[in-house]
């Protein structure tokens, strides 16, 4: 197939069982750019044929995922399409007619093994592989006659579809990213794809949708290339070899030491999340961290999956998604795995809340100041706080450490750092300070001014400017932390200000 051809469609076909891994995010994101780059169409198509794993919820926590992102689907189960429905357990009538065609040609049997029966086999033999090697002393319709089989049936015995691999055949498929790639059809079991409930398995399931909706490249991680070879043959089995997409299996994104794929439990144990959002498992409750409640702006996080496996040839490392859509290329995605890296992760997030119009961030602030009951006296007053403490913070969810004080009285005071030093000149030095603060106009409360007349007085009274401003900063805020001491002071105002200046000297024991 080329692309030059047939319009590009791409889809990401989750399973709604639980969060959205960071590796699930960052194939929607290269379908996305793919997409966009060739003006093509983004689908997403809920694979919620597995009835025993579905959850509650999972469907709408996805795409509540991706639209975060900023990765909302052109077609999919919200806003439908020209090839609805988009839940697999809604196309189930669908499937039927092509494995019964599989069946009727030859390429796939009937199997009336039980679940008892099959758990035998597998302790009998701990490698069992239902397949070419041991199909005939199997109960299936190549075993037993036409007639047997017609009986099974008729008595409504349980039984599954499974495809009819032949041995002694190599399967062949060209990979965007691995290049020429094969396998041997001795190594490929029997899979079944039609369960005994009428539902599909993922193997006809992804192939028949994938036809009919026209789907030109399908994007998916590599642990899914074992499944590949029963694709390719459901592909050619069923007549439509030609219009099979371009295959691309992306590289896994690995623990950070690269010792094998990153998974929940390795965030859980290193701290970090390693899903897109939170996730509460609606059994137990257990609540599992996501990168937005951590404090990710999503245009951070979709920068830092980007270049987890891809690089544009270049030193540059923070995208736009309009940069990505244009730079993105197949041939920049690595073979090899990426480690995840939560300082790198980190790093973006610094950089974006940094680079951030404080617009961008208000509202995630004002959400995280309402839950704390913290009254702000106007939006006004706490864009000026964000403008001075966004270039401090990792996370969103770090502004409260850094800008509580403009907020509240501090509660407490870095005595250690002052008394061992404190003097009575320095106790004169601020009760002259307050008597000059509380002589300033509205125009004149500004830190320029605020600073001038603070360096005056401490040369009047024969002072270091290090002697006063250590303390004055613990006045204000409470510790040896926060943006420059005359910005806290100008944005408090002379009343809070000066407030602050007496209620810490009666704390300091002046």
């Amino acid at each position: 197939m080329s692309e030059n051809t047939k319009k590009v469609r791409v889809r990401f076909a989750p399973s709604p069982t639980g969060g959205l891994h960071l590796g699930g995010v960052r194939t929607v994101l290269f379908n996305y750019l793919f997409a966009r780059q060739h003006n093509g169409d983004f689908v997403l198509r809920i694979e919620d044929t597995d009835q025993n794993r579905y959850v509650e919820g999972a469907e709408q926590y996805i795409i509540d995922c991706l639209n975060w992102c900023g990765l909302s689907p052109d077609e999919g189960p919200v806003n439908g399409g020209p090839f609805a429905p988009y839940r697999q357990s809604e196309r189930k009538d669908n499937y039927r007619k092509y494995a019964e065609q599989l069946v009727k040609d030859g390429y796939a049997y009937y199997a009336f093994d039980s679940t008892a029966e099959l758990e035998e086999q597998r302790q009998k033999f701990p490698n069992f592989r239902y397949g070419h090697e041991n199909r005939s002393q199997l109960r299936n319709s190549l075993s037993l006659s036409e007639a047997e089989t017609a009986d099974l049936i008729s008595q409504g015995v349980p039984h599954v579809v499974r495809i009819k691999v032949l041995p002694g055949e190599t399967v062949h498929f060209h990979d965007m990213i691995r290049g020429h790639v094969s396998f041997e059809t001795d190594l490929v079991d029997d899979k079944v794809l039609l369960k005994a409930d009428g539902m599909p398995t993922y193997h006809l399931a992804v192939v028949v949708d994938d036809y009919l909706m026209q789907i030109s490249h399908a994007f998916r991680g590599e642990e899914w290339l074992p499944s590949a070879p029963v694709h390719i043959l459901l592909w050619e089995y069923l007549g439509w070899k030609k219009d099979m997409p371009e295959w691309v299996h992306l590289p896994l994104i690995l623990k950070p030491d690269g010792n094998g794929k990153l998974s929940k439990r390795d965030g859980d144990r290193l701290g970090f999340p390693v899903y897109a959002m939170n996730w509460t498992d609606p059994k137990t409750g257990e609540i599992t961290k996501g990168f937005r409640e951590m404090g990710f702006l999503p245009q951070a996080f979709v920068n830092m999956l980007a270049l987890l496996g891809w690089n544009d040839g270049t030193e540059q490392e923070i995208f736009n998604l309009d940069e990505l859509v244009e730079k993105f290329s197949i041939e920049r995605v690595s073979k090899s795995g990426a480690k995840f890296d939560i300082e790198k992760a980190k790093w973006f997030s610094h950089e974006y809340i940094k680079n951030a119009e404080v617009s961008a961030i208000r509202y995630h602030i004002q959400d995280d100041l309402e839950n704390r009951g913290v009254v702000v006296k106007s939006e006004a007053y706490l864009d000026q706080v964000i403008g001075l403490v966004k270039d401090r913070m990792t996370y969103l969810q770090d502004f409260w450490e850094q800008a509580s004080f403009f907020f509240e009285v501090p509660g407490h005071y870095d005595l250690d750092a002052v008394k061992p030093k404190w003097t009575e000149v320095k106790t004169d030095y601020f009760n002259k300070l307050i008597e000059n603060y509380s002589a300033f106009s509205d125009d004149q409360w500004n830190p320029a001014e605020l600073e001038v007349s603070f360096k005056a007085l401490a040369e009047q009274s024969g002072l270091k400017i290090g002697d006063v401003m250590l303390p004055f900063r613990i006045m204000l805020v409470g510790g040896k932390f926060g943006p420059a001491v005359f910005d806290i002071a100008s944005s408090l105002g002379k009343v809070e200000t000066t407030r602050r200046i007496k209620n810490a000297l009666i704390a300091f024991g002046s």
